[in-house]
């Protein structure tokens, strides 16, 4: 695959964002009731870098899998991925009017039918999962499976954001509280898109936790830089609005230790991460450049 600085890791994203979309159109046909099949496509195929199916496939690969096994789980990740930002885009939680530089789901839709959405993807990604996986042994299977409903529920997103919400205004707030939201709200569903690609792909023990190790450094680090873009990019840029965390006065990194000291922070936890991949070595290329990319990132 070459070095990570010969690595061309735009080209692979986009042509993986492709793939992955073209699959999320067969996999969501327009059915009955029409409103909210149109609204998960809607949200679904409105674009995105599609960075948690590409790690997922990426991770069966670098174990020795056949990544097609882990399409149809990659494309279940992005369905609870999306049904995440769905709910976190509505007026009740971070109230945002923008997602991926378009309205939101529920400014075309409405509440109701956002909260249902989001809702209606929680089940159809398992459900995707579960009905189109193949050559894939069961208890693979149901570890994936497993790993998804732990990731999403409360020791993981709705966890994290359960913490977010009740922190948000309070003045007093630490890094270790901060972490654990950033841990949970984001890392754990990048976590969970590493794990179930090693899974899929018959990873030892030993492999998987160390790729989990790597997931969840990467993904506080996603975060981080997620929250100095908010204060350091244009709406066009992030394609939702910016300021946010300030103005609802979020605990985040910056608003703790400012950007300079965040976006080292977030330098150090990326190394690190790199750092659990060393026995893989050129295998582990397009992870090493996933990492990278995480600090460099402009939206």
């Amino acid at each position: 695959m070459g070095t990570v600085a010969e690595f061309d890791l735009s080209a692979y994203l986009i042509s993986k964002a492709a793939l992955i979309t073209a699959e999320l159109e067969q996999a969501v046909p327009v059915g009955y009731p029409t409103t909210v099949f149109e609204s998960m496509r809607y949200s679904l195929l409105s674009g995105g870098k599609r960075l948690r199916p590409a790690l997922c496939l990426a991770s069966c690969d670098i174990v020795g899998g056949d990544p097609s096994a882990a399409m149809p789980t990659a494309c279940g990740l992005e369905m609870l991925h999306t049904a995440s930002l769905i709910h976190d885009d509505l007026p009740a939680m971070d109230n945002d009017d923008y997602r991926r530089g378009k309205p939101s789901n529920h400014k075309v839709f409405g509440d109701g039918i956002a909260v249902l959405t989001g809702d209606a993807l929680w089940s159809y990604a398992l459900e995707f999962i579960l009905l189109n996986t193949r050559q894939v042994p069961a208890e693979r299977l149901l570890r994936v499976l497993h790993t998804l409903i732990n990731r999403v529920g409360v020791d993981g997103l709705v966890g994290g954001q359960v913490v977010d919400i009740q922190h948000e205004g309070i003045e007093e707030i630490d890094l270790p509280t901060v972490d654990y939201i950033h841990a949970h709200k984001t890392g754990s569903m990048i976590d969970a898109a590493v794990v179930t690609g090693a899974i899929i792909g018959g990873a030892s023990e030993d492999v998987i936790a160390r790729m989990s190790r790597y997931a969840r450094k990467i993904g506080i680090a996603f975060q981080i830089i997620d929250d100095v873009l908010d204060g350091t990019a244009s709406q066009q840029q992030l394609g939702k609005t910016p300021n946010k965390d300030e103005r609802a006065h979020k605990a985040t990194y910056p608003r703790l230790v400012g950007i300079a000291e965040s976006t080292r922070r977030a330098r150090e936890l990326v190394d690190s991460a790199k750092k659990e991949l060393d026995s893989f070595g050129d295998r582990a290329t397009l992870l090493l450049a996933i990492a990278d990319h995480i600090c460099t990132r402009k939206s």
